[in-house]
């Protein structure tokens, strides 16, 4: 009987503890960082802010308690923004066990040290079993019990294989694929381009540039992910195009919403005081500083991050955009 510990209960990791309550045999505990949200989940049952109307069974051990939470948890599946992934998961250091396996749902990349999630999770906690679990998965619709597919990934193909066996169920299956980085950047990078999608509704841009923005996304995101080590394939999978539809369309898209918002003349400071995270906003900060250390060509991703940080127009970045010299479109690795 395998116990797991979600810690993080959020929208994300509330989701996964109700999915993984649900299969035989599976022993759940969900920690919650802040004392008034353990305080409150433990009343109401119910993620009322971010899952309202989702029940949390009574199976699953609700904690606010570090030692409590993974006493005995044959893996831990971390679901903590980027921003604050790395002082929350040092408060887990005393409890790391050997061979542990660690599964992050985090989907970012860390500022200033561009660390991807499992980079930070295997530097604070020094463990080297670790997995991603990505794909178009937003939390409501996970926790009702709405049809979703998602990839675990991992070079251990053991460990991804074990991921998929106890996560996979009647309404969730799971793909497996080896290429951690790919799917971890898929993760993060298709946020940037969530952000610049939602600017284009934001703008009333119509489905044609939303269509061909998406399709130039993904060549910036594969271009990306190429450079630094990942498999070109992995961004045609669920990690990749998957979850760059999902973010880019749906209403549920907090960083379509953002990009929305910022289009409609809030500030960044405005969209940043919402209580749902858009990881995007921060993303784009990292890359746009690593697209120039690299000199790689991304007009997307760069404009987002102009838009956002240096107040550009975005009626002016798409100009830019348009004005760019002509070129093919098969080249998009080089």
């Amino acid at each position: 009987m395998p116990t797991f510990a979600v810690l993080g209960s959020g929208g994300w990791g509330t989701a996964i503890a109700v999915v993984l309550s649900q299969r035989p045999g599976n022993r759940v505990r969900l920690w919650s960082a802040r004392e008034s949200s353990g305080r409150e989940l433990l009343a109401t049952r119910e993620n009322v802010r971010q899952l309202p109307g989702v029940h949390i069974p009574e199976s699953v051990e609700l904690t606010c308690d570090p030692e409590k939470a993974t006493q005995e948890a044959d893996g831990w599946i971390t679901a903590v923004p980027t921003a604050f992934l790395r002082e929350t998961i040092s408060r887990f250091v005393p409890f790391t066990q050997q061979n542990l396996a660690v599964v992050s749902l985090t989907k970012g990349i860390e500022s200033g040290s561009f660390k991807r999630p499992t980079e930070i999770l295997h530097a604070v906690l020094g463990v080297n079993r670790l997995a991603v679990v990505s794909g178009p998965s937003h939390a409501e619709e996970v926790a009702r019990g709405m049809p979703t597919s998602v990839v675990a990934a991992s070079p251990d193909s053991g460990l991804a294989a074990w991921v998929q066996e106890h996560l996979s169920g009647d309404r969730l299956r799971v793909y497996t694929n080896t290429d951690l980085i790919g799917v971890e950047l898929g993760g993060a990078l298709k946020n940037v381009i969530g952000v610049a999608a939602g600017m284009c509704d934001g703008l009333h841009f119509g489905e044609n540039a939303k269509a061909a923005l998406v399709t130039r996304g993904l060549v910036e995101m594969t271009r990306f992910g190429v450079a630094h080590g990942a498999d070109p394939a992995t961004f045609g999978g669920l990690a990749g195009v998957g979850d760059l539809i999902t973010t880019c369309f749906s209403a549920h898209g907090r960083n379509r919403r953002a990009g929305e918002g910022i289009a409609r003349g809030k500030t960044l400071a405005e969209v940043l005081a919402s209580p749902q995270v858009a990881e995007g906003v921060n993303t784009a900060r990292s890359v746009y500083e690593r697209i120039r250390s690299m000199g790689l060509d991304m007009p997307i991703m760069a404009a987002v991050y102009q838009i956002l940080y240096d107040a550009k127009p975005p009626q002016e970045a798409v100009q830019d955009i348009f004005g760019r010299r002509p070129r093919g479109e098969n080249t998009f690795l080089n």
